[in-house]
């Protein structure tokens, strides 16, 4: 049997799935951050691997100058590629640690893993609305990661959140606006935020823009593939944008071809 290009890349490597595991447990902090990253990067669903990163969710050892543990990030972000809704509880959990990208990374992978009994957890950090909602001094981000927060909140279909995320559309900043409006539209398929997310493709920033693409991609909101075709961004990003909605497309009418699913194709074929 020919091997699969992922299990040929891990072999390149020199490390082996039980030595990753291993190396969670080393004395060596080094080794340890790198194998809770390489078992997400190859996507190790073995039950001893999520077992071992759902331990190093509760890592002391990883810790900076500034109070962040590494280590639970990297673990927090692994753990949501390996499908494994064992790792649930442990990253509610996470959604209480003091470093912020930890935080960040729980809510990324709760929303990847699609249990919903996370929504009460994700909720709760949207207490205090808009006005809460400040950086905090000295530091490079809000009090906490409220993109994600919110956009996982609408990957999980959280309607009883509707009325917590609404107002995140008029945050003053930019990736929040799009998350709450990207939310919103998976939540109530209410046409008006998804031109409105549409919109930020005309944003002077070229990384917003691209992250409105991706965005868009997520929803699957067919009425922006003119504007992402024609959108001033870099053709992958565009590509990918609209691979997002031919997939929605089928997903829809996947024993035929929609005129809508063929109008993306000839766009995508227009941008190779």
């Amino acid at each position: 049997m020919e091997s699969s290009a992922e299990e040929l890349e891990v072999a390149a490597t020199g490390l082996t799935v039980e030595q990753a595991i291993a190396n969670l447990r080393s004395p060596d902090l080094s080794l340890r951050y790198y194998a809770a990253w390489w078992l997400g990067k190859f996507r190790v669903r073995e039950p001893a691997v999520v077992d071992a990163l759902i331990a190093a969710l509760d890592d002391e050892a990883d810790r900076t100058e500034l109070g962040g543990y590494p280590l639970r990030r990297n673990a927090a972000r692994a753990l949501g590629k390996l499908s494994d809704r064992r790792a649930v509880p442990g990253l509610i959990c996470c959604l209480d640690c003091e470093d912020y990208y930890v935080r960040e990374a729980a809510a990324q992978s709760l929303a990847m893993l699609g249990d919903p009994t996370a929504i009460p957890a994700l909720t709760k950090l949207l207490a205090g609305g808009v006005d809460a909602a400040v950086f905090v001094s000295g530091r490079p981000h809000l009090i906490q990661p409220y993109d994600s927060i919110i956009e996982a909140l609408g990957a999980l279909q959280a309607t009883a959140a509707v009325s917590s995320i609404e107002p995140f559309i008029n945050h003053p900043t930019a990736k929040v606006q799009y998350a709450a409006l990207r939310a919103m539209y998976q939540l109530t398929q209410d046409d008006s935020y998804g031109q409105r997310l549409v919109n930020g493709l005309a944003n002077d920033d070229l990384k917003l823009r691209r992250v409105v693409l991706a965005d868009l991609g997520a929803i699957g909101y067919v009425g922006a593939a003119e504007a992402i075709a024609s959108c001033k961004v870099e053709n992958s990003f565009k590509l990918l944008s609209l691979k997002g909605l031919l997939e929605s497309q089928l997903q829809t009418q996947p024993t035929q071809l929609s005129a809508p699913a063929i109008h993306l194709m000839s766009l995508m074929d227009a941008l190779l």
